[in-house]
């Protein structure tokens, strides 16, 4: 035997469970015959013409050759079979059931494309292999197309070859982004054309139709043996299936007729015609099958034979509810079987006789692996790519380990088979992206390690796909951010290995989100948030921390939907508990609140939270951090909500928002990471609080417009008044700002309790501005300034509390250099106020000026002249 039997190398497995072995491994040998997909022989009655007879079989053997061009080795952790186990099938295997033997004669006529090497890199095992390219070069779909199809019937504990479409990459990291010409300094001068994506993705772009042509047109079946093929097959709509041999020779036969359909009008209206029927057959199979054991090849069939009918566009899986309820259902009869090693366990319980259950869920799983790949071969529009995501989604984020193996392998294949048949054309159907692309980089960060590399390797062809799809459906006028996008991709893939993706995902998120739009952005954001609930890996939740904070950082002011986003967080913070995603997602808010985009949108959405906050949100505002340049704006944005309520006019319910930012102010204060801001926005803070005290004198919740359902699930408290909110953020606000002197004068004066009153409110507001004066009086000449363009704004209680402190500074010496118009003519006025107390304020006011000047010598001028100089001189002598 001197033909040459290729090496298979080992992989990551296929959610086989178990622990590796060190037992002598085996190779599965290849099966030659013509290629016909999906490749076999139907099993027909005496008059059916005689198919050629298949090349001999190259017979196992031990060592390492070189691989089968288009397939992708996935070895398994299970105990390695013996050459001489008496499960194992091939030569000398002995005699089985007739069902079996049937399943087998179906896939004995399979195509393996001839050898030819290519370098194939394989950063899963960190090894350099070399892979054979798939048959001739003029007609390669051909034998990727032969490829995919295969059946390797040959029931191996060893290793087990899954087909999929041959890539003519090199394997490599960047994607052949090195061979994309240097990008010149003026990248907008430059036309960027089809070539550029095509090369640097390594993406032939031939038609499938010759090939295809040329795949279904060998062994054309005779006028009798399709009529017998469809008396077979309607007798089985009119009736019912019983045996597992009945079965088997349906699906069998179902496929062989799917080979006529080019060329036999008789089929193709039957086939058109019955595929309501065939689907109802087809489901009835699979739910007949048990739920929690593999005894039967028959969900195999059901795999193949779906696979047929879609590479003669015939499609059960798509396009009306039954077909999508079908695709659902095998999914999830595939994936929700039990691991390997628990079915091994349930057939020594309960001994099938006629299969070898490792081997049959191998052959099983590559059957469904293969039939997912069969419906993206001709994809244009990525709708069917689209169609398998939803019904893979759920199980790529089960909490099953096995489960979630067995999607991603999957999934991986079909984003490699995709990346090889890609002939992209507009309108495309596939708008979550920016899901796949979160999902993708979270399960390469997964706690299994063959999760996390079949996830790499699919993120390696997610990306190749992302290159072409952003080429295609990009405008013209974003040629040059396009080319941009792609130096900067090959600028961090030169920095980053995908072999390392899987280990650190959030490189992932660096090299997608430059060709992310907004509304993919925000996917990847919500999809990343939701995995925060998965609170069975841990590591899950701190792959998902630095994947959003990676994200955020870079994608900048890119993102839509940023309440929502804000929701989410919120929601997902009180399920966190390691202290260190925790910081990650606190971060995330700090990035977008610290964009001035989005500041004034992130503290409406957690303005709008019932108060006190909850530890969870206090966290989040007591925590922020941002950069000292956005310390202020932040500060200043949050104030302002503030001070529009005391602007507006006067309502009867107070604003909820008002109650809301002067806790959150509390928060900020009590957590000083703003400190800066805070003694910068001092005058305005102080004034702003002490009018909201004034405001909320005698206001319990109730007298706020509180919106409906903010506090369904719980009961607000009668401690809780919009007062104690005020009153403890002005304590805190001259705390951090070190007024410790003027704070100990307010509460050994019960200056705080006079601030809280009604008719002494005022008295309060007296005791702070002359504490404030005389222990600051730096801080004091600030707020005086500050109050001159403020004293005629808002409500009377707006005004009085501003007149009440600005009154009391005018006994600073400083007050001598306000111009008139803002000290004497102002307190001329207020005489005339209908308001007593404004009366009672502009005489006080006066007084501490005439003070002023007859402290600097000679003779006081009047300050009030005309028939008012003796009404004035009157009230104040008692004040003098």
């Amino acid at each position: 035997m001197s033909e040459a039997t290729p090496k298979v190398n080992r992989g990551p497995r296929l959610g086989l469970g178990g622990t590796r072995s060190s037992a002598p491994h085996w190779h599965l040998p290849h099966l030659h015959s013509p290629a016909v997909p999906p490749a076999r022989r139907p099993s027909v009655t005496h008059s059916t013409p005689k198919e050629p007879e298949p090349e001999p079989m190259p017979l196992p053997h031990r060592g390492r050759g070189s691989r089968v061009a288009g397939s992708r080795v996935a070895s398994t952790s299970l105990p390695r079979a013996t050459a001489h186990s008496p499960r194992r099938a091939g030569r000398g295997t002995p005699s089985s059931s007739h069902a079996q033997r049937l399943t087998r004669r179906r896939h004995s006529s399979e195509q393996v494309p001839p050898p030819g090497p290519e370098p194939q890199a394989d950063f899963r095992s960190g090894k350099w292999l070399q892979e054979r390219a798939g048959g001739d070069a003029r007609d390669s779909r051909q034998a990727a197309r032969a490829g995919m199809g295969s059946r390797h019937r040959i029931c191996s504990q060893e290793e087990v070859v899954i087909p999929c479409a041959s890539d003519n990459d090199s394997g490599s990291v960047d994607l052949q982004l090195s061979n994309l010409e240097d990008i010149r300094k003026d990248p907008s001068s430059l036309e960027l054309t089809d070539s550029d994506i095509s090369d640097i993705a390594g993406l032939s772009r031939d038609s499938l139709t010759d090939s295809f042509r040329h795949l279904t047109q060998k062994g054309a079946l005779s006028e009798a043996v399709v009529e017998r093929l469809i008396r077979s097959i309607q007798e089985v709509f009119d009736g019912e299936l019983q045996s597992e041999l009945e079965k088997l020779a349906f699906l069998q036969s179902l496929s062989s007729l799917s080979r006529t359909l080019p060329y036999d009008e008789t089929t193709d209206s039957f086939i058109h015609n019955h595929i309501a029927d065939i689907v109802r057959i087809l489901n009835m199979l699979v739910e007949e099958e048990p739920v929690h054991s593999l005894f039967s090849s028959v969900r195999q069939e059901v795999f193949v034979t779906i696979a047929d009918l879609s590479y003669q566009d015939v499609h059960l899986l798509f396009g009306s509810e039954d077909r999508a309820d079908l695709f659902s259902l095998i999914t999830k009869s595939i994936i929700t079987l039990p691991s390997v090693t628990t079915l091994i366990q349930l057939q020594e319980i309960m001994p099938s006789g006629s299969y070898n259950t490792e081997c049959l869920y191998r052959q099983t799983f590559q059957a469904f692996s293969e039939m997912l790949q069969s419906l993206v071969v001709k994809d244009p529009h990525l709708e069917n790519l689209d169609t398998i995501f939803k019904q893979m989604d759920p199980w790529l984020r089960s909490a099953k380990d096995h489960e979630r193996e067995r999607a991603t392998a999957s999934m991986a294949q079909v984003l490699k088979c995709l990346s090889g048949h890609l002939s992209l054309k507009l309108p495309l159907r596939f708008q979550r992206l920016g899901h796949l692309v979160a999902l993708m980089a979270l399960l390469c960060g997964d706690p299994v390690k063959q999760v996390a590399e079949e996830a790499a390797e699919g993120t390696h062809y997610l990306l190749r796909i992302t290159l072409r799809l952003k080429y295609v459906s990009h405008e013209k006028k974003n040629h040059p951010s396009l080319r941009r996008a792609m130096k900067k991709c090959r600028e961090l893939l030169e920095l980053y290995s995908i072999k390392r993706f899987y280990s650190c995902p959030f490189k992932i998120a660096q090299v997608f989100e430059v060709f992310l739009n907004s509304s993919e952005l925000c996917q990847f954001v919500m999809t990343t948030l939701d995995s925060l609930e998965n609170l069975k890996h841990p590591c899950t939740q701190q792959s998902a921390g630095e994947l959003l904070i990676t994200l955020v950082k870079n994608a900048e002011s890119r993102f839509e939907k940023v309440p929502e986003i804000m929701g989410v967080i919120c929601a997902r913070l009180s399920i966190i508990s390691q202290p260190k995603v925790r910081r990650q997602i606190i971060n995330t808010v700090s990035l977008f609140i610290s964009r001035p985009k989005y500041t004034d949108t992130v503290i409406s959405h957690l303005l709008c939270h019932p108060v006190p906050y909850d530890r969870h949100l206090a966290e989040v505002w007591r925590t922020l951090e941002v950069e000292l340049p956005s310390t202020t704006w932040i500060l200043w944005r949050l104030l302002r909500k503030l001070q529009k309520c005391h602007n507006a006019p006067t309502q009867e319910k107070m604003a909820y928002v008002a109650v809301a930012a002067t806790d959150a102010l509390y928060e900020v204060f009590v957590g000083n990471r703003l400190r800066a801001a805070t003694f910068r926005l001092f005058p305005q803070l102080l004034m702003t609080l002490l009018i909201q005290i004034h405001h909320s004198i005698g206001l319990t919740m109730s007298d706020v417009a509180i919106p409906s359902g903010l506090y369904s699930e719980q009961e607000m408290s009668s401690e809780v008044t919009p007062l104690c909110f005020a009153i403890q953020a002005t304590k805190t606000l001259l705390l951090r700002t070190l007024c410790w002197q003027e704070f100990n004068i307010m509460e050994k004066n019960k200056g705080w309790t006079l601030l809280e009153g009604k008719e002494c409110h005022l008295q309060g507001v007296s005791l702070l501005a002359n504490a404030l004066l005389e222990r600051n009086h730096l801080l004091a000449h600030k707020v005086m300034y500050l109050l001159v363009p403020l004293l005629n704004r808002g409500n009377d209680k707006h005004k009085l509390t501003s007149a009440g402190f600005f009154v009391e500074l005018l006994q600073s010496p400083v007050a001598r250099r306000l111009p008139s118009i803002y000290s004497v003519v102002r307190l001329k006025d207020w005489l005339h106020h209908g308001n007593s107390v404004f009366k009672f304020l502009a005489l006080k006011g006066l007084r501490y000026l005439i003070k002023h000047q007859e402290m600097v010598g000679g003779a006081p001028r009047p300050l009030i002249q005309g028939r008012h100089q003796e009404s004035v001189a009157v009230h104040l002598r008692p004040l003098m």
